[in-house]
Order: structure tokens, then sequence, then C-alpha cells
């Protein structure tokens, strides 16, 4: 039987005031997070490795290709 995958959330950092362990143009991992949503904060995998609260503002996300999303999880 074929392994069903599911697509991760990813996002693209546009600003990162007070955030040293975000850099600006970077595409982060998103965990889902309903009640930081529900705040204006998103669940952002940062470059510390863990997961964070972070304004929503300081993203877009974007949609990527699976063989995209294999890479960047490579990638870290």
């Amino acid at each position: 039987m074929a392994e069903e995958r599911t697509e991760k959330i990813f996002a693209l950092c546009i600003e990162n005031k007070d955030c040293d362990d975000l850099e600006k143009r970077k595409v982060y991992q998103i965990l889902p997070d309903v009640d930081a949503v529900k705040e204006g904060y998103l669940r952002v995998i940062d470059e510390s490795g863990e997961d964070y609260l972070y304004p929503e503002s300081y993203f877009i996300m974007v949609k990527l290709p699976l063989k995209a999303q294999d890479a960047l999880q490579l990638a870290s």
C-alpha cells in the first residue's frame, strides 16, 4: 500500500524585527496551531530548530510542490 503524504505548510519571512532566529526572505515550516492563529500568530520552526510563535504579519504563506517540501525537510 502506498504511503499517503500530507502537505506541510510553509511561509516566507518578510519581517524579523526583534527576532534573532528569523531571516528575511527565508522559507520556514509552519506547524498547525488554531489558538495561535486566532491571536494573530503562527507557530514557526525557526533557525534554532524549535517551534515558536511569531506575528502572522511577518510571513506570507506559500504553497510548494511536494518535491520542494522534501528538499526543505532534508536541508533542515
